[in-house]
């Protein structure tokens, strides 16, 4: 696969809201932002799908009259490419200088039961 095209912030913002929907159209995508940003006009959800389509970052159906949109890349997959790219960029490669800056950055008492059940799982040995 080529490289994965970097999101600016509205980009990612676009993608928070297409991946749970799914393949969806402009109306649809710009109704799900609503909730987050009652602000926002179909116009520039629709421009931003555009653009957004131009870079790689979404694929349109073009066979039906509202065009179908969905995200050429897997959240899984853009958020690995995003995280090696900060790990480089801000961390020197290091994954535990990138893990203790988040641990140090404030999670919940969840978050931290949830991260030493699956550190404990990575620990038991495979049968």
């Amino acid at each position: 696969m080529a490289s994965i095209p970097k999101p600016t912030p509205a980009e990612l913002e676009l993608l928070q809201a297409i991946w749970p929907l799914g393949p969806a159209t402009a109306k649809q995508v710009h109704e799900a932002m609503l909730a987050e940003k009652p602000d926002l006009a179909y116009g520039a959800v629709l421009r931003l799908m555009q653009i957004m389509h131009a870079k790689g970052l979404l694929i349109r159906d073009e066979s039906q009259r509202s065009h179908i949109y969905a995200a050429a890349v897997a959240r899984e997959a853009m958020q690995g490419n995003m995280l090696q790219d900060l790990l480089q960029r801000a961390f020197a490669g290091s994954a535990k200088a990138l893990v203790l800056a988040a641990l140090k950055s404030g999670i919940s008492k969840k978050e931290r039961a949830e991260i030493e059940e699956l550190l404990k799982q990575e620990d038991k040995p495979h049968e």
